[in-house]
């Protein structure tokens, strides 16, 4: 009897301390670090760990800047052939925009990731056509999304941190076959996905707001009406988006919300409008810029589906609230800051790695024609 009253007790104690460990799982260890986000009395606070903190200040340290280059000297469209964006720059100005794109986005791979060095005017390297209109969506991004980057904007360093392919982007996920499941339809959830946390949420938020425009709503602000769709389904949805959005800036959800009244604008921080406009920046960057380029990309860069990677949160910030904790990158690149000029005419014949070479050497006194129209 005692043999058998020890061991449940040994039982009783293990079982104990597994439910303590797995509940102790879910803690921060201290020290911790906390910032209040809104009034006092109301929870709003963030809670930051210094070790998480100093694992990801690597990824998030933003390079030093080029230095400057004159604005004297012939435009870029007037010397170069085929120079749709940027052409309103001199020649120094263009080069230097042409080597921190290199160091941000293919420092191993060099100019020849996305030319061909023989001529560096064709537009046979898919690569160049994409890289073209990724510059017009960091200017777009700069210029018509203030009201969720302010004015500390974003290059391509914010993205791709060096790498030919960004870190974070997204697929739409293959639909499952139909028959293939004895569970019926799991309506795209019950399958453990990173995307929202290995939650049993469904695991693509991105396709219903961050390509399509579907309502993000938990609860209906109205009793009843006719119109009033907000099912528990759609607030499963938008769960799946805010686990996507907490992780992907490094923060819970009082960044954003009062957790007293989640729909609630008047009692939400400022943090929760500029999400707004991201949600809105996102879409807009993935319809108007990505699915367009589809047919460009080679089959062995798309998704599963066919379809073309695309951008969420996590893409510019990385598990950062600010991406690259807010360093001002774009400052030190004007020419990122604003819309380009559509290109002049240009009658000039194509440039040779030789032609490059001299014309990176001429000199101050260089003859300015004017800008292109």
């Amino acid at each position: 009897m005692t043999m058998n009253r020890t061991h449940l007790l040994q039982r009783g104690l293990t079982l104990t301390l597994g439910l303590v460990l797995g509940l102790l799982a879910g803690c921060e260890r201290p020290p911790v670090e906390t910032v209040q986000r809104g009034y006092r009395g109301t929870a709003m606070v963030q809670v930051y760990n210094p070790r998480t903190l100093a694992e990801q200040a690597p990824a998030n340290q933003a390079p030093a800047p080029l230095e400057a280059a004159s604005p004297d000297g012939p435009k870029a469209a007037q010397v170069y052939q085929n120079v749709k964006v940027l052409g309103h720059l001199s020649v120094g100005e263009f080069n230097r925009t042409m080597a921190a794109v290199t160091a941000w986005v293919a420092p191993k791979q060099g100019c020849a990731y996305c030319h061909n060095v023989q001529n560096f005017a064709e537009d046979t390297l898919y690569t160049k056509v994409v890289a073209r209109r990724m510059l017009q969506m960091t200017q777009t991004v700069n210029v018509d999304w203030q009201r969720h980057v302010g004015k500390t904007g974003v290059t391509c360093y914010t993205c791709h941190r060096g790498a030919p392919v960004p870190k974070e982007i997204w697929f739409q996920p293959l639909a499952p076959k139909a028959g293939s499941n004895f569970l019926g339809d799991r309506a795209g959830q019950n399958a453990p996905a990173e995307t929202v946390g290995l939650a049993s949420l469904p695991n693509d938020p991105f396709t219903p707001f961050l390509l399509n425009a579907e309502g993000i709503r938990v609860a209906g602000t109205q009793a009843l009406p006719a119109d009033n769709r907000h099912s528990t389904k759609q607030a499963e949805w938008t769960y799946g988006l805010m686990v996507h959005m907490s992780k992907s800036l490094g923060v819970n959800c009082t960044q954003c919300h009062n957790t007293r009244a989640f729909g609630s604008w008047e009692n939400s921080s400022p943090p929760r409008l500029t999400a707004w406009y991201g949600i809105r920046m996102a879409r807009e960057l993935n319809n108007e810029f990505m699915v367009p380029l589809t047919d460009t990309f080679p089959a062995n860069r798309r998704g599963p589906g066919g379809d073309v990677a695309k951008v969420n949160c996590a893409t510019c910030h990385q598990g950062a609230h600010k991406p690259l904790y807010g360093a001002e990158m774009a400052k030190f690149h004007p020419e990122l800051l604003m819309k380009s000029p559509a290109p002049a005419a240009s009658g000039v014949t194509a440039l040779t790695t030789d032609d490059m070479k001299t014309l990176q050497t001429l000199p101050a006194e260089a003859p300015k024609p004017g800008a292109p129209g």
